[in-house]
């Protein structure tokens, strides 16, 4: 497991499977200027609400038990509050480091996870299974807190921006850290997969949600991101590298040109040049398929 800062109030936590990342964030440092010119000019200021957030997860047990050391270490307050992505099982294992604290999504997941009851755990399940891995306790989401989307969710005396991201799945956000300037994406913008149009999912019409196109979802939520990307300092997707604001502004163009090209082309859609292995012509493959079913 690699931890990085990308800013006082920011830390990566990326994990030695997937590539998947874990963004710790707070709040109350936000303030810490404004606090400083207060206090220098003699005023009384309120002290700062100490709050920290985890979205999504890394993987393997061992990383998970070490987080809570990891945010005490950082300085940081242990988190009241988790946000998923979304309800891919590799989102939303936060409550196994954090189990009292709460987990937030948006209310596209939380239908999901209704609709779906136990198929994060189940899907958890697999994989240590085929890993032949142990974990020290089962997966328990507890209480799941449902987020407007858009919205607005508070961290401390900051607030965190929540927007809709839907196309690789039926549900979703993007969170966006104004203060810092940094936009956690989900399964968008990395640039180790390529786009991965979600199949059909019987929960959005039992839910209520009308049934898209998940190319046409996939391309609008890549257009409410760009504005977000162009004014980054750092992107954080649910895989593959942590991206600059340039990097992740060319792997967003390489995103819509493939999924424009696979609209018109089909099969004969040219991939991103660096994502070209036999595991991305594979997830092509099954977009191909996604799109004629």
């Amino acid at each position: 497991m690699r931890a990085v800062s990308l800013h006082r109030d920011v830390i990566v936590v990326t994990s030695q499977v997937f590539q998947a990342h874990c963004t710790l964030v707070r709040g109350p440092s936000a303030n810490d200027d404004a606090q400083e010119r207060m206090e220098a000019s003699g005023a009384e200021a309120p002290p700062p609400r100490e709050e920290t957030f985890a979205i999504d997860s890394p993987v393997l047990p061992e990383e998970l038990e070490l987080l809570g050391a990891l945010v005490e270490q950082a300085g940081f307050a242990q988190p009241q509050g988790l946000l998923a992505t979304h309800a891919d099982w590799d989102h939303v294992l936060a409550p196994l480091a954090f189990p009292e604290a709460s987990l937030g999504c948006a209310q596209s997941t939380a239908e999901r996870l209704r609709a779906e009851p136990g198929a994060p755990q189940r899907a958890l399940r697999r994989f240590d299974e085929e890993l032949l891995i142990e974990r020290p306790s089962p997966l328990s989401l507890g209480s799941v807190q449902a987020l407007a989307v858009p919205g607005r969710c508070g961290v401390g005396d900051a607030e965190l921006e929540l927007h809709p991201a839907t196309g690789h799945t039926g549900d979703g956000m993007a969170v966006w850290i104004p203060w810092a300037r940094v936009l956690v994406s989900g399964d968008y913008l990395s640039d180790v997969e390529l786009p991965g149009l979600r199949p059909p999912e019987a929960w959005l019409q039992t839910a209520g949600y009308p049934a898209q196109d998940a190319l046409e979802e996939y391309l609008a939520t890549l257009q409410r991101l760009h504005p977000l990307v162009a004014a980054t300092e750092h992107v954080v997707p649910g895989h593959g590298s942590v991206l600059d604001r340039e990097a992740a502004l060319r792997v967003l163009d390489e995103d819509v040109a493939y999924l424009q090209a696979l609209r018109e082309r089909g099969a004969e859609a040219e991939l991103p040049q660096r994502r070209r292995g036999k595991v991305q012509r594979e997830l092509h493959e099954q977009n191909v398929a996604r799109l004629a079913a």
